[in-house]
């Protein structure tokens, strides 16, 4: 199922939360949504789900329009919010009896048994939401979500506050509940959406500034690769500037080089050339894979 967004705009007073964007998510893809605080990330999220309504601009999800078409629409998206508003009084599976009876699933019982045991709440069933560790309180949040067994799931933020052990399981069911959905997931963590997802969405004071898979946005503007090299002996910059190809030359410490070069040649030939014509020894070469960190500083608002 395809969410195709067109020409979205959506004001708060004078400010500009989302600014004339446009994009697509296709299914059994997880795209990565991220930018800095305030971007417009959750407004953007909101608008595709029918929460808030833009100012211009349209949202279809498999062909049919948001606006005219919401309650419909809203049987086919799972939702979890960043606050992740939960009943702390109700026990877990009380909750998702709950929340399935108002998508008025048929066999409710059955299906808050398998959506148990797909989030791993199986042990913290009988006990109240309250007394959960943050972990299975994000896991009965992406319970609810998917309760209803919907084609598009849109996680805000899902894996905030949790511990690195958590964090990992949780990437794994997302990951795991991904492959006949259409995933937006919403993260400051850029290794997460390094790790699991397939396309990402930068976006920076409402405008997308990057919309690609994770590989080419983390390529970033400039398109170079970097290799690091370490001599055995010292090297006068003026004399590695002679390799071919460089682009960009920056001592790290001692005897080891930064050189960046253009992604589309691999300079490390022309090192090794280098080194034997002049007789230097190399103790070190490794190519840098550049971090969506790196591009997200680059592409984002300083």
């Amino acid at each position: 199922m395809s969410v195709i967004v067109k020409n979205l705009t959506k004001k708060y007073g004078t400010q500009k939360a989302v600014d004339n964007i446009s994009f697509e998510l296709r299914k059994r893809e997880i795209t990565g949504f991220i930018g800095p605080n305030g971007s417009g990330k959750s407004t953007t999220m909101k608008s595709i789900c029918g929460i808030i309504s833009p100012d211009s601009g349209l949202v279809f999800i498999n062909d049919k329009n948001v606006a005219e078409d919401l309650t419909e629409i809203k049987k086919t998206i799972g939702y979890l919010p960043e606050s992740n508003p939960l009943y702390y009084e109700q026990y877990v599976a009380e909750y998702l009896t709950y929340v399935g009876n108002i998508y008025k699933i048929a066999d409710v019982k059955r299906r808050v048994a398998e959506i148990i045991s797909q989030t791993g709440l199986e042990p913290e069933r009988k006990k109240k939401i309250g007394e959960l560790s943050k972990g299975y309180k994000q896991r009965v949040g992406l319970a609810q979500a998917l309760i209803h067994n919907p084609e598009i799931l849109i996680l805000d933020e899902p894996t905030t506050g949790l511990d690195p052990n958590q964090l990992i399981k949780i990437r794994e069911l997302i990951k795991s509940i991904s492959k006949d959905k259409t995933v937006l997931l919403s993260t400051h963590i850029l290794q997460e959406v390094e790790a699991i997802c397939h396309k990402v969405i930068m976006i920076d004071k409402g405008k997308i500034v990057a919309d690609s898979t994770t590989e080419n946005v983390q390529k970033g503007k400039t398109g170079l690769q970097t290799v690091l090299v370490e001599f055995k002996e010292e090297i006068e910059e003026e004399i590695i500037k002679k390799i071919p190809g460089i682009s960009n030359l920056k001592k790290q410490s001692g005897k080891i080089w930064l050189i960046e070069s253009s992604a589309e040649n691999d300079i490390r030939e022309e090192i090794f050339k280098f080194a034997l014509s002049n007789k230097f020894n190399i103790l070190e070469l490794q190519t840098r894979r550049r971090s969506l960190e790196d591009s997200f500083r680059e592409l984002s608002s300083k």
